[in-house]
C-alpha cells in the first residue's frame, strides 16, 4: 500500500517525514516493520487472481501494457503486483540504503509503468530503482491544468491502474476526474483500489458509489492492512488493526 504524503483526517497517523525521505528504508522500518504492514501480500494475491490472467493473455499476444500506480509513494505495491514480490521480499529489498537501490525481482510482464505521487523524493527513488518508467509529481487535489491534463491522459491510456490505501487522501473532485479519465479509455482495462477501515468511512462509501457508476465490479478481498499506530489506537479505542477492502473493477465496453 502505498500511503502518499498528502493531507489526511486528523485521526489517521501522518507519516510526512517518511514520505519525503530519499529512500524507502524509513518506510520499511517504521511502517512495514513497526506496524506489521501486510497488505501488499493481499494486493498481490488479488491482482494475481483477478487481473494477472488477462494481463498474461495480452502479453502472450505481444502487447505491452500501460500501468499506473496512483499515489505510489516508494512503489511497494508495484513491487508486489508487477514484480510478484511478497512483503518479506520487499522487506529484504529495502533492508538498507544499498539493498534498496535496485529491485530484487524482474517484472513479470512486458509493461510500461507510471508512478504518480506528491513526493518528488519517492518518485526519484522509484525511477532510479527501475520501478517506474515515467513519473508525475503532483498534489492531485490542487494540480495545475497542464499537470492535471497529463495525468488524466496517462489514466485514460492505462490498461491497469492501482491505487492502494490512497483514495482516502484525495478530495472527491480529484477522485472523480481521475476515475472519469480511466473510464473513458478505450479497450479492456482494470483498476485495483483499496478502502481502509476505520478511516473516513463516509468518504469510502461515496467513492464506492462513484466507482460503481463508472466501472464494472469484478471482485473483492477483505483483509488486514497494518496495525494501528499508538495515536490511532487512542483515536479508535478497542481497535488494533487497520483493515482493508480490495476492489477490482473493469472499464466498461
Amino acid at each position: 500500500m502505498s500511503e502518499p504524503q498528502v493531507k489526511t483526517e486528523e485521526k489517521k497517523q501522518h507519516f510526512d517525514d517518511i514520505y519525503v525521505a530519499e529512500t524507502p528504508v524509513p518506510f520499511k522500518k517504521r511502517i512495514i516493520d513497526a506496524l506489521d504492514y501486510i497488505s501488499d501480500d493481499f494486493n498481490r494475491q488479488t491482482f494475481d487472481r483477478l487481473i494477472l490472467p488477462w494481463a498474461q493473455q495480452q502479453a502472450d499476444a505481444g502487447k505491452t501494457l500501460n500501468y499506473v500506480d496512483l499515489c505510489c509513494c516508494f512503489g511497494n505495491t508495484t513491487m508486489a503486483t508487477v514484480h510478484g514480490m511478497d512483503v518479506e521480499a520487499i522487506r529484504a529489498n529495502w533492508a538498507d540504503e544499498q539493498a534498496c537501490k535496485t529491485v530484487a525481482a524482474p517484472r513479470r510482464l512486458p509493461i510500461k509503468t507510471t508512478g504518480i505521487d506528491i513526493s518528488g523524493n519517492a518518485l526519484a527513488y522509484g525511477k532510479s530503482a527501475g520501478l517506474f518508467d515515467q513519473t508525475f509529481e503532483a498534489d492531485l487535489n490542487e494540480a495545475d491544468a497542464d499537470t492535471r491534463n497529463a495525468i488524466e491522459q496517462s489514466m485514460e491510456e492505462a490498461d491497469i491502474v492501482i491505487s492502494t490505501a490512497s483514495l482516502v487522501y484525495l478530495d472527491p473532485p480529484a477522485i472523480e476526474s481521475l476515475v472519469d479519465a480511466f473510464a473513458r479509455g478505450k479497450g479492456e482495462g482494470y483498476m485495483l483500489v483499496n478502502f481502509l477501515n476505520p478511516f473516513a468511512l463516509e468518504k469510502a462509501d461515496a467513492t464506492k458509489r462513484l466507482l460503481l457508476n463508472r466501472l464494472d465490479f469484478v471482485g473483492s478481498t477483505a483483509t488486514r492492512h497494518r496495525r494501528l499506530s499508538p495515536l490511532e489506537q487512542e483515536n479508535y479505542p478497542g481497535e488494533e488493526w487497520a483493515l482493508l477492502e480490495i476492489w477490482v473493477l473493469r472499464r466498461r465496453g
